[in-house]
């Protein structure tokens, strides 16, 4: 199985939030696993984005991707470190990303190099919520987590939700899938027909992405 892998630059930019500790779980978990901060899609995700580039050029926006093709093992660790029902996937088979089908965006202004202000940060993170969960405690992180979906709305939240919008219409309008209670994530559609990819690394370093039957 052949991915392919997507580098910063043009209107692209890189920033897998599973590497390093700014995510939710305070952990580096594509690291401990081996893939870094290496953001693999499937080719027809590819396609896609392709597509969506010039358009990008055109209002003077990037893409930032925080999250892409996901390793199995790494799945697992993640749901182990936080087991809150509802936010990982219950088992990395139900996980688009383990099928290199999904992606988890945000917009930059071009001009600022800054990120468009949207509802929540992806993942709904703060560092605030995240030392609550390494604690055990979910209660506050899930009525902040109802703002990552596209039902959420609040007077002094326009130009978010806005940007939340534009960036639907922007991804399906390339031809992805939203997820209705997370505004950053994308999938191809006909999910159901990519097969789960395992992850391995070659002797030599190679990365090796093989489909399971």
């Amino acid at each position: 199985m052949e991915l392919i892998e997507i580098k910063t630059g043009g209107v692209f930019v890189i920033d897998m939030m599973y590497t390093g500790t700014e995510n939710m779980m305070k952990t580096d978990v594509y690291t401990r696993v081996g893939l870094g901060n290496h953001c693999f899609i499937h080719p027809e995700m590819y396609a896609k984005l392709q597509k969506l580039a010039p358009v990008l050029v055109e209002r003077g926006l990037k893409l930032k991707i925080c999250d892409a093709y996901r390793p199995p093992l790494a799945h697992k660790l993640m749901k182990k470190i936080i087991p809150m029902e509802g936010f990982f996937a219950a088992e990395p088979e139900r996980s688009q990303h383990c099928h290199a089908s999904a992606i988890d965006v945000t917009l930059i202004d071009a001009g600022t190099n800054r990120e468009l202000e949207f509802p929540c940060r992806v993942d709904a993170y703060t560092p605030e919520y995240a030392d609550q969960i390494a604690k055990g405690e979910w209660t506050a992180f899930k009525r902040h987590l109802k703002k990552a979906g596209y039902g959420w709305t609040a007077p002094q939240a326009e130009k978010a939700i806005a940007n939340r919008d534009m960036l639907r219409r922007l991804m399906e309008e390339a031809g992805f899938v939203a997820l209705e209670h997370e505004w950053w994530h994308y999938n191809l559609p006909d999910k159901e027909k990519y097969p789960l990819i395992d992850f391995a690394i070659s002797p030599e370093g190679k990365f090796i992405f093989t489909p399971r039957a």
